[in-house]
């Protein structure tokens, strides 16, 4: 994967999300490319086998896959996401996120 094009995102152009941030070897990074009183914009990128364990925040959240598959695990119930799809995580529920393969995603955190 090539260096983020952080030039053309700062500038206004239209950008493919996966873009916006590099995936590194067995771990998980992530870019926060919005950030409000309202809520976060932020891209996360796992490598196979790498995740997020079980957590719960008090807010809305809406996760949608970029790249790859990962098992998404809200109150106990495992749902698998791939490319395009969404999912709802909603406040205080416990959810955890397990890349199946590499993962990209983009998280989308409503705080009002």
């Amino acid at each position: 994967m090539s260096e983020p094009n952080n030039s053309k995102w700062d500038s206004g152009e239209a950008v493919p999300a996966a873009d916006l941030i590099e995936l590194q070897s067995g771990g998980v990074v992530s870019r926060t490319i919005v950030k409000k009183k309202a809520g976060t914009v932020t891209v996360f990128a796992f490598d196979a086998d790498e995740g997020l364990s079980e957590h719960t925040t008090p807010f809305e959240a809406l996760l949608m896959s970029l790249v790859g598959d990962a098992d998404i695990t809200i109150s106990g119930i495992p749902h698998r996401v791939g490319k395009g799809d969404m999912i709802r995580l909603p406040a205080n529920e416990p959810h955890a996120v397990k890349a199946v393969s590499p993962f990209t995603m983009l998280l989308i955190m409503i705080r009002e």
